[in-house]
């Protein structure tokens, strides 16, 4: 069984898997992360028409496949047929990719008990089907590995209804730094907030103190990176994940 190792003394959170040299949100992706140490994933879900989650970050496949369907204007069969695999960032190196069921990806995550899944459910999914019909597809199939699960999301009615569901870890993500976050924030009590770099006070501002750890995206910057440790945040979300860990390391 494959248990991976830490490569880094600082947190690092594979953003979309190893991104940076994989097809984004592709179980390509996230054994690439894996195998090169990360214990740490994240990627995004989104419901097909037929509501079968599927790791994708926009609603359609215009950026990694280009195709203007989207996810949930068609059923699970038809997206299967569809590449994602970034031909303009790639070329055809991943052509044949496709976007995987989250099933799939919940029975690689049984292989790799080490490691911790981050997974977003994104907004186009929850306007379009609901939040309650979103959860009832994506709990279930997270069900038998739901321990090494923290759910994540922008909307705060999300992680409100998950917990009453599931006794699960959270994760809410930032849309702003603004008191009113600050007030919500304390009222969802997130395990981890997740934190646009760009959205970040001034360094002379201390970060909001609460029961959760700070997860700051999209970095791939090492002295960024240290600085922002030194201010206090527990986890750095980087698609370069490889790189990263190698600079960190010296």
């Amino acid at each position: 069984m494959h248990k991976p190792q830490s490569s880094s003394t600082v947190p690092l959170l594979a953003h979309r898997g190893y991104a940076a040299q994989y097809p984004e949100n592709t179980l390509e992706a996230l054994t690439a992360a894996v195998d090169a140490g990360a214990t740490l994933l994240e990627f995004d879900i989104q419901l097909t028409r037929d509501q079968v989650p599927i790791l994708l970050h926009d609603a359609d496949f215009s950026r990694t496949g280009g195709s203007a369907e989207r996810a949930m204007d068609i059923d699970f069969v038809r997206t299967q047929s569809m590449s994602v695999g970034e031909v303009g960032k790639f070329g055809e190196a991943f052509a044949s990719t496709r976007a995987p069921a989250l099933e799939v990806v919940a029975e690689a995550l049984q292989g790799w008990p080490d490691v911790t899944a981050f997974v977003e459910i994104k907004r186009q999914s929850l306007e379009h089907f609901g939040v309650a019909a979103v959860l009832d597809a994506v709990l279930p199939v997270l069900s038998p590995v739901i321990n090494q699960c923290v759910v994540i999301s922008f909307n705060a009615e999300v992680l409100f209804e998950v917990k009453e569901r599931f006794d699960v870890r959270t994760g809410w993500a930032l849309r702003r730094y603004a008191e009113d976050a600050r007030r919500m924030a304390q009222q969802l009590s997130p395990d981890y907030l997740f934190c646009n770099e760009t959205k970040l006070p001034p360094r002379s501002e201390p970060l909001w103190p609460g029961i959760w750890e700070w997860v700051v995206y999209e970095i791939v910057d090492p002295p960024l990176a240290r600085d922002l440790i030194e201010r206090g945040v527990g986890i750095i979300e980087t698609k370069d994940y490889v790189n990263m860990a190698n600079a960190l390391r010296e």
